[in-house]
């Protein structure tokens, strides 16, 4: 069974900065690929992030430039390092990881203050 726990979020203020994780646990071998997604109320799931095993990243247009998304293979943990955070940031920050099957975490609320 595996478990994706994320970490890191709260409030900040506009022009801020947080650093998200997501660590997988269990039986995590063959981990393809961990990756972002938010959700605001009434809203569908959007993907911010995700990278490859090898490597490949991909960003939402509203945070290239803004957000860095990165991974330690060895610790089977993904981060998420964002920064000039707006209040259109502010959702529920939820983590993907991509193995046998789609694992989510349980999401952590990111709130972005003017």
């Amino acid at each position: 069974q595996v478990q994706v726990v994320e970490s890191g979020g709260g409030l900040v203020q506009a022009g801020g900065s947080l650093r998200l994780s997501c660590a997988a646990s269990g039986v995590v071998f063959s981990i393809n690929t961990m990756g972002w997604y938010r959700q605001t109320p009434g809203k569908q799931r959007e993907l911010v992030a995700d990278i490859g095993s090898s490597g490949t990243i991909n960003y939402a247009d509203s945070v290239k430039g803004r957000f860095t998304i990165s991974r330690d293979n060895a610790k089977n943990t993904v981060y998420l390092q964002m920064s000039s955070l707006k209040p259109e940031d502010t959702a529920v920050y939820y983590c993907l990881v991509i193995a046998s099957y789609y694992y989510w975490g349980q999401g952590t609320q990111v709130t972005v203050s003017s």
